[in-house]
């Protein structure tokens, strides 16, 4: 995993955990890797992945079960929810780049319809 300097890693910690439920390379009621074995993997600190944790079970993300380990959510509404609230980052971040770049709502419309049309009719990439 690469890092960006200007973004907490823990935060970047989570947003990797919710893109991985969201494309449901992790399925909801699974279980997370311990905390030890995901610092490994991703080479950073084990009290960065434990905030990482800590916060994703604040958002109701995760949950732990005692002794057994901490889960993904099954509510398929928080899903949803997650899935939602990223496309919603995604589109402010493009929409406010392009409009730095000088394009107009109409433009911006255009060029995305384009790109949608290049990529065949439901958006997915040919």
């Amino acid at each position: 995993m690469k890092f960006d300097e200007n973004i907490p890693i823990y935060i970047q910690i989570m947003n990797y955990i919710k893109e991985r439920i969201i494309t449901e390379e992790l399925k909801k009621g699974e279980k997370l890797p311990s905390v030890r074995e995901l610092a490994e993997f991703i080479k950073v600190n084990p009290n960065t992945v434990q905030r990482a944790y800590q916060e994703l079970e604040r958002e109701n993300v995760a949950h732990s079960q005692r002794g057994l380990g901490r889960y993904i959510t099954e509510d398929e509404g928080k899903v949803r929810l997650l899935k939602k609230e990223m496309a919603d980052k995604f589109i402010y971040t493009f929409v406010e780049g392009m409009s730095k770049l000088g394009y107009n709502s109409q433009e911006i419309i255009e060029i995305l319809k384009k790109e949608l049309e290049m990529r065949g009719k439901d958006g997915a990439n040919t």
